[in-house]
């Protein structure tokens, strides 16, 4: 695996919090962002996105967004003013195809202005709550408000808004075909990095990774040594390697088969009197065979690459 660079350790306490906040939202990220609609005591709507956001639990469904306090000037936003008001909520999922009108409804208007209006989205009347909801919104959950924790009185400092849904919207597209669960590539969902940075979640940003909980993996402890230790692998390559069962690696006879297939053999026979450049070739080889998810075949290869016994 390749040498870890130098890190720079910071205390949050030693900068001033304009300082240690793009740090922060900087490295934890991507952040799914909460769209959120609420209104006030005298019926105000407002909206507006919030990154310190995600699902805390399906049963009860849980949604927990945190409006912190200005890191500016320590005040505090309208969403939870309102939630104090009205304990009620509806909470979006924004795509790409809405992401400029949405950060446009993050403008600090003055309280009673409708950002709906602003930024140009359509109101729905909500059905269990309130708020209304945004009709461009390819997902909207409707919440009330559990609890409301104050993490800290100082700029910055968060404020836990706990939602329960209670009524979930999804445009029919973006469902799978099954007809359980979403479909991220028709979901084309927007995440919020630091400064002006935001990420998309469709095409080539999105990737598989087999679940470990399926099957026991022998661990990265359990890989042959050459494998372990290969200055080629990298972690997220053993990391594959390691999910495999304990029964699952291939047998030595399946292993001398494969020096058959075709750029196997002619690997061996191209580096036949360079032991060590066959040895890499083939690591690169089961490198490649791992990223392109043939893991069986990925094993045999560099199983072959194993050094002679006592080398």
């Amino acid at each position: 695996m390749p040498t870890p660079t130098p890190f720079r350790s910071i205390v949050p306490t030693d900068l001033k919090p304009s300082d240690w906040h793009p740090f922060m939202v900087g490295a934890v990220a991507p952040r799914p962002v909460a769209f959120v609609s609420t209104q006030d005591a005298a019926g105000n709507v407002n909206l507006s996105p919030f990154s310190f956001f995600n699902c805390f639990g399906s049963n009860p469904p849980i949604l927990v967004f945190s409006p912190a306090n200005r890191v500016r000037d320590n005040s505090q936003k309208h969403t939870l003013e309102n939630v104090r008001e009205v304990a009620e909520c509806v909470i979006h999922i924004c795509d790409y195809a809405m992401v400029e009108q949405m950060s446009l409804a993050s403008t600090e208007y003055e309280k009673g202005v409708n950002e709906f209006v602003k930024a140009g989205f359509t109101e729905v009347a909500s059905q269990q709550v309130r708020p209304p909801r945004v009709l461009e919104a390819p997902a909207a959950f409707e919440c009330v408000v559990e609890q409301v924790v104050e993490l800290g009185t100082n700029n910055g400092a968060g404020n836990l808004v706990i939602c329960r849904v209670v009524l979930a919207h999804f445009r029919e597209d973006i469902i799978l075909p099954s007809g359980i669960g979403i479909d991220p590539e028709k979901l084309d969902a927007i995440a919020r990095l630091g400064g002006d940075w935001y990420c998309r979640a469709s095409g080539s940003s999105l990737f598989e990774v087999p679940k470990p909980n399926r099957n026991l993996g022998i661990g990265i402890d359990q890989l042959p040594e050459h494998i372990r230790t290969s200055e080629v692998l990298t972690g997220n390559n053993l990391g594959r390697l390691a999910n495999i069962e304990q029964h699952a690696p291939p047998t030595p006879e399946q292993v001398r088969a494969y020096q058959q297939e075709p750029l196997v053999a002619y690997t061996l026979n191209k580096f036949r009197g360079e032991p060590a450049r066959q040895r890499r070739e083939l690591m690169l080889l089961g490198k490649q065979l791992l990223e392109e998810g043939r893991l069986l075949e990925a094993w045999q290869v560099l199983l072959l690459a194993a050094p002679p016994a006592g080398e």
